[in-house]
């Protein structure tokens, strides 16, 4: 169907323009290999990324449909944490897309019916060519799969940890996240966040955003005064 081949003009709530960008994601030094096949453009085996919660994948997922966008290729995102309510039709026919990013598996295993849909679409994506990334919160050895066809069709994936970044990187992040963001963040200010702020790096960047905007609302420089107004 047309809808299929044009997913930017699937109406899906989580498919809103963001500006996830591969440029914009902090490369901590655990995770540069990582990052360094995701910039590559010649680079295009299927991955399995595990990592904790809010250690990037979405956000990683993200920038890779929105350079495959700038590339002119297809691509479609799928969270299925909120796909569920849509049932598994939502995994059909994606396969004539250059680019399926399934995110959080753990949602769905456990569930026979979605296994099977997420196996038979890694063996359509296979034949198709389509290039699939999934991502989990769980590794592998940890995720209670139903189906062991799905489980070793997962294990032929080359699979990469993202780690999460660690105290001694935060504050590297957050100056890297700002400048790629045009945001004015001061160093004092910048330790203020990180010290009275929850320190993982996608609440630092939600916190950020709304700093910007709160910043640009009221036409105030962003200082501690109103940081502590938003946190």
């Amino acid at each position: 169907s047309i809808i299929m081949n044009n997913p930017k003009q699937l109406a899906f709530p989580w498919n809103k323009i963001n500006k996830s960008s591969l440029s914009g994601f902090y490369t901590s030094k655990a995770n540069l290999e990582l990052i360094t096949f995701l910039r590559d453009k010649n680079f295009s085996d299927d991955l399995f990324i595990y990592g904790a919660t809010n250690s990037g994948k979405t956000y990683l997922l993200q920038a890779i449909c929105n350079e495959y966008s700038s590339l002119d290729k297809t691509s479609f995102y799928v969270p299925l944490k909120h796909a569920i309510g849509y049932g598994t039709e939502i995994l059909e026919s994606l396969e004539n897309i250059d680019l399926i990013c399934i995110d959080g598996i753990e949602a769905v295993i456990s569930d026979e019916l979605w296994e099977r849909a997420i196996f038979n679409l890694i063996n359509r994506a296979f034949s198709s060519k389509s290039r699939l990334i999934l991502t989990s919160s769980s590794s592998l050895e940890s995720l209670n799969f139903l189906l062991p066809d799905l489980e070793s069709r997962i294990r032929r994936i080359q699979s990469y940890e993202l780690y999460s970044i660690d105290d001694t990187e935060i504050y590297d992040a957050l100056n890297h996240i700002s400048n790629i963001a045009s945001i004015k963040l001061g160093e004092k200010e910048a330790r203020y966040l990180i010290t009275y702020s929850k320190r993982d790096i996608s609440n630092l960047v939600e916190v950020l955003e709304s700093l910007d905007k709160l910043s640009l609302e009221l036409k105030r420089k962003i200082s501690i005064p109103l940081i502590k107004e938003l946190i």
